[in-house]
């Protein structure tokens, strides 16, 4: 057997260079490049391996490791993942700073491959700089956090483990059913010692991502649900843009009259004006899809995890006779809402479910095109609306949405108040345009996911749709943005705070309290005049063109300017405070105070009792 003898890290980058996947009869190089920040856990072995001119995998130098997870998930997700990025960095707060990232790709089923630097594997010059040392078990690491957040968790001790735990990562990473956070922990020693590497390790492999068909059994379980109900509701979710079933979901809702409403994930799969499409379902969801989900006998629940925004904390199907239908690759999921379970391939279960209930029609009637009506009619009047007060976030979105973006425009958004308003309202014209990370609602994910996005899709406009709170929280990958001379445009909504939580604080009788931006005052707590913030400025400050916008037409002329411009961009919008969409016959626990000085706080937890009953108990 030939071998090649090379260091850990020049084997990682070797391996990683060779990996395809072939899906639908497609195939492409999986691992693009690597992020990453060179600590001195790291420099000196992979980094070693990427500073050397024989590979092809391209670095992007990151400005912090949340930052570098989080462009990577971006780049994955665009590419619904069929690429992915790598990211490393050193031990101790270099890896932990990663921790985060890891947990946003896992819980939205998104594969990024991380590469933390680790202690030394020989324990000889412990304690180490940056070394957490746990005196009850000395195996225990910082890169030890990632466990919890990673689909597959590993730590390389010995050159020759790298195989296995290689082919593993790979496994996990190109698997739609676990795929996530894949950890390769790798000790700062270990990444410079040599190995007589099998030159078959390094040879081309191409990951075969194959649709697992539904059984003959299965797909007669779903006839006979379907045809036993009158009005079915498809949810779609995530599973359905990355198995690629929009066209499949189409002609399923159209042959059989069913409407379908959207999860973050799901949402932009089909366009807005189809006539099936009620828009966003749940806690951040349209009038028209809640109205229908309360009415539903049969839930089809296709490609999503049925989280509690999607589900209104299990509140939102309230006709006694509602059963559920799960349609997912991961079986985890596909048993949720005590569901029948389908775990097989969306677009082809769609397909097979279609031509098995032949004749079928639901019962739903004129209903879902009134809703339908309904809605358009109340997004239209929230698009136009004039605020006394200044600008509206919901006026910014419509501005943005129907007159100054292309319907092409990538548009990237991840917590806060903003995916609410989005869900419910933005209007996608062009499919796989929408690019919201909810599963997680991490702050900070915006402004790097963007430019992971534009690396995607270096042609198309990429825009950030940021609160302030976020883009305080973690905007520095804007940097990296200027040094790759990557246009991405960020829209900064400026309504001085963390309102998205002041809303559901104040909403339990809760006095406002730590999440405007205010001075100390008198008082000695946080309510004296407000903090002003010049995003706009900050943006230049980082190399960034920048412009600021406190009306429509001030707005107008900064998109447009924008839009000119070649490199990154920061508008800097003032919005009114309470001035987003408001909730749509939907409702969402939260754990209120029971017990309470303020007994407006008690009556709002008793509320909350109340509504328990109207709730699903698994």
């Amino acid at each position: 057997m030939k071998t090649l003898r090379l260091t850990v890290g020049q084997a990682v980058l070797k391996f990683l260079d060779q990996q395809y996947v072939e899906f639908d009869g497609k195939e492409n190089k999986f691992v693009e490049g690597v992020f990453g920040i060179f600590g001195h856990g790291v420099v000196v072995g992979l980094g070693e391996a990427l500073a050397a001119h024989d590979h092809n995998l391209r670095f992007y130098q990151a400005k912090n490791e949340q930052g570098a997870g989080h462009a990577a998930m971006g780049f994955a997700k665009q590419n619904n993942r069929l690429k992915i990025m790598a990211v490393c960095s050193s031990i101790g707060p270099g890896a932990l700073n990663m921790v985060t990232a890891a947990g946003t790709a896992t819980v939205n089923h998104i594969p990024v491959l991380f590469l933390p630097g680790d202690v030394f594997a020989c324990r000889q010059p412990d304690p180490v700089l940056q070394q957490v040392e746990t005196p009850n078990d000395y195996t225990n690491s910082a890169s030890d956090a990632f466990r919890a957040v990673s689909r597959y968790w590993d730590r390389v001790v010995r050159p020759e483990q790298l195989m296995v735990a290689m082919l593993n990562a790979m496994r996990v990473l190109t698997d739609p059913a676990e795929t996530g956070a894949v950890t390769v922990s790798l000790p700062q020693d270990v990444q410079g010692e040599a190995f007589d590497y099998p030159e078959e390790f390094f040879a081309k492999r191409v990951h075969h991502i194959e649709r697992r068909m539904p059984t003959e059994g299965q797909i007669k379980r779903a006839e006979s649900l379907l045809r036993g109900a009158e009005k079915p509701l498809v949810i779609c979710g995530g599973g359905v843009r990355y198995s690629k079933a929009g066209a499949a979901l189409q002609a399923f809702c159209a042959a059989h009259d069913i409407p379908f409403a959207e999860t973050q994930a799901g949402k932009g799969t089909i366009d807005w004006d189809n006539p099936w499409n009620l828009s966003g379902i749940g806690v951040t969801g349209s009038l028209a899809a809640n109205k229908l989900a309360k009415e539903s006998d049969l839930v089809i629940a296709a490609g999503t995890r049925l989280g509690d925004f999607t589900t209104c904390s299990k509140w939102l199907f309230q006709n006694p006779r509602c059963k559920f239908l799960g349609i997912n690759v991961s079986s985890f999921d596909a048993y949720k809402m005590n569901a029948e379970p389908i775990v097989a391939d969306v677009k082809l279960t769609l397909e097979a479910l279609s031509g098995a209930a032949n004749g079928y029609k639901s019962k739903w009637g004129a209903l879902v095109k009134n809703v339908k009506t309904e809605w358009n009619t109340e997004v239209d009047r929230l698009y136009s609306e004039d605020d006394p007060k200044g600008l509206s976030q919901a006026r910014v979105l419509g501005e943005l949405n129907d007159r100054l973006l292309e319907k092409d425009t990538i548009v990237v958004s991840g917590s806060g108040s903003i995916p609410s308003d989005m869900q419910r309202v933005w209007r996608v014209r062009k499919a796989d345009t929408y690019h919201m990370e909810y599963g997680f609602s991490c702050m900070g994910y915006e402004v790097a996911a963007a430019l992971g996005a534009k690396i995607a899709f270096p042609g198309s406009e990429v825009v950030a749709l940021v609160g302030d709170g976020a883009y305080t929280m973690l905007h520095t990958e804007l940097l990296t943005a200027v040094q790759e001379g990557l246009k991405i445009i960020v829209i900064v909504l400026d309504n001085a705070g963390f309102h998205c939580i002041d809303n559901l604080q104040n909403s339990q009788a809760i006095e406002h309290f730590g999440n405007e931006w205010k001075k100390r005052g008198a008082s000695g707590r946080l309510d004296g005049e407000s903090v002003s913030v010049d995003y706009a400025k900050n943006g230049e400050s980082w190399g960034a063109k920048g412009f600021s916008a406190r009306n429509v037409s001030e707005l107008k002329d900064a998109v447009k300017k924008a839009l000119a411009e070649k490199g990154p961009v920061v508008i800097d919008v003032k919005t009114t405070p309470k001035s987003m969409t408001k909730g749509y016959d939907s409702w969402w626990r939260v754990g209120t105070a029971q017990v309470s000085s303020n007994q407006a706080v008690e009556k709002a937890a008793k509320a909350i009792a109340a509504e328990l009953s109207k709730a699903r108990k698994y």
